[in-house]
């Protein structure tokens, strides 16, 4: 067997060593295995979860032989959990893998303890009142869950969990933290040693930007009151004052300070979206706080003693046009303010755990260091109760996406996915899925999204006949096609939920096969 790190070596790439550790450690649970179910999970046994237990008390018939891979004709009769189970097994002999033939919904009514085991729970396929009692129950237990669902040409895959906290979020676009307007003493001291007139040319040639917007910064800052460029007029103003001081026009470390002006320009101290994470009531921490919230609680001391109004400097610096001797004496600076920070961070974290009555080691370096480093890009995501989005909509937003263009289908099988669910409540099967009269299954399933409508306070509004037609045409169908995709989706979002690497989807995602859209729905 190929060692982990050879075997997972691609994908250590994007969320390194901590998160692979995280997935190792983590128990899936899978409810139902049909196809949306089965690519869920085959993504994440691949991708070296630790352990997965698959519950479905349905048998192998010859329709699932259409759309599920993971099963063939020798499966026919036998148990589809136990089928599906085997598969994956053989996908990846390092996950543990289990199966209980069970079905879901007797499940979740007869033995609500049995979810508190897992570190997340991939529900699919299940109808309304199923999914609001889950949601209590892992709510209950701290389980993380996202449901999923194809329907057709459709499906949704939705988060529910009370917090989640993210501190690798790895946003595309985030500014370096250089520090270029408020250098502290070390790297004054350093920039006030280089000169910006130097006769040597090549010397002039290879002085790194940072040190270039370090020293022209301060030069306006005395002849402007301390302030920095604002206006449009005063921002080109000081580019101009950078590209004066050009002596060739071959000197790309000049082009890249004109280029890297805007960095200048941020203001100082932290940016609103760390603002509110410290100012948020969980940062005031007890004894049962999570580890999360104790370093928001050292961060929040930080920044307002050691860190001057500003987070733990994260210590790398880009690439940029400079000699050797130059940027490497710049990158120790930076590195060594950043574990200057990094200490004074793990001391505070141990003094309040101590505090707490907890062991003052329980987090670890590790962690902290990994904190540090991120702390201008903490995410904390919370998310809304089913039952909660289902009794209590917000109807603005429903009406919003109603009436645009642009999500009035996404919405339109949002509200089609609750009323099939209504439909079947009632009939004891969902709309098409047995042969029948069809326009009588059309007028009722009318019937179910118009009184669906009225309760979400959208008396009057309606969905498209093509729509509501098109709904009844897909029988309740799982289409590999479209529970691959969903199940991609699934996975990908459970991935960023366990590693707590990368932000997890905030809302609904609705696939709108039709148009061959898809959309997040804030509801």
């Amino acid at each position: 067997m190929a060692e982990p790190k050879t075997k997972y070596d691609r994908q250590l790439r994007i969320w390194g060593e901590q998160g692979q550790e995280a997935l190792e450690k983590s128990s899936i649970c899978l409810l139902n295995c049909g196809p949306t179910g089965s690519e869920t999970l085959k993504n994440l046994v691949l991708g070296g979860v630790g352990s997965i237990t698959v519950v479905d008390g349905s048998k192998v018939e010859l329709g699932d032989l259409g759309n599920n891979y993971m099963v063939d004709e020798s499966s026919v009769g036998q148990s589809k959990a136990k089928t599906v189970c085997a598969f994956l097994q053989e996908l990846n002999d390092a996950v543990k893998a289990k199966f209980i033939e069970e079905y879901p919904v007797k499940l979740i009514e007869s033995n609500p303890s049995f979810f508190s085991q897992f570190t997340l729970v991939v529900a699919t396929q299940l109808v309304e009142s199923s999914m609001v009692k889950l949601d209590r129950i892992c709510r209950e237990a701290n389980v993380l869950l996202i449901f999923a669902r194809s329907y057709g040409l459709t499906g949704f895959v939705r988060i529910s969990v009370k917090e989640h906290a993210v501190i690798e979020s790895k946003p595309d676009h985030f500014l370096d933290d250089l520090r270029l307007n408020n250098p502290w003493p070390e790297l004054r001291r350093y920039a006030e040693s280089i000169d910006l007139d130097t006769a040597d040319p090549v010397a002039h040639k290879h002085i790194p930007y940072v040190i270039i917007l370090i020293k022209m910064t301060e030069e306006w800052a005395k002849t402007h009151s301390g302030k920095l460029p604002s206006t449009r007029e005063e921002k080109r103003v000081f580019k101009d004052l950078i590209k004066a001081k050009k002596i060739a026009p071959d000197e790309d470390n000049y082009k890249e300070a004109m280029e890297a002006s805007f960095k200048v320009f941020t203001p100082q101290g932290i940016n609103p979206s760390l603002q509110q994470i410290i100012n948020d009531a969980c940062a005031e921490v007890n004894s049962n706080s999570s580890d999360f919230w104790v370093m928001v609680a050292a961060l929040k001391e930080f920044i307002a003693n050691e860190g001057g109004g500003e987070a733990p400097l994260e210590g790398a610096i880009p690439d940029m046009t400079s000699s050797t001797e130059l940027y490497v004496s710049l990158q120790k600076i930076y590195q060594a303010k950043a574990e200057a920070d990094f200490l004074v961070m793990e001391k505070l974290v141990k003094k309040i755990l101590k505090k707490l009555g907890r062991d003052p080691e329980s987090i670890s370096k590790a962690t902290i260091k990994s904190f540090c480093k991120n702390a201008r890009k903490l995410k904390v995501c919370r998310y809304r109760k089913i039952e909660e989005e289902f009794s209590s909509p917000v109807q603005l937003e429903i009406q919003k996406y109603l009436t645009d263009e642009d999500y009035c289908v996404a919405v339109g099988f949002y509200i089609l996915l609750r009323a099939v669910d209504r439909f079947a409540a009632n009939y004891n099967s969902f709309p098409g899925q047995f042969d029948g009269e069809m326009d009588e299954e059309i007028s009722r399933l009318k019937i179910a999204v118009v009184s669906l409508l009225n309760d979400l306070g959208c008396n009057g509004s309606t969905l498209t006949e093509d729509l509501i037609n098109e709904m009844c045409r897909y029988g309740a169908a799982e289409l590999h096609s479209v529970a691959a995709f969903v199940g991609g989706i699934a996975s990908q979002e459970v991935i960023k939920l366990i590693t707590r690497q990368f932000v997890p989807m905030s809302g609904t995602f609705i696939f709108n096969g039709v148009d061959h859209k898809s959309q997040l729905l804030l509801l």
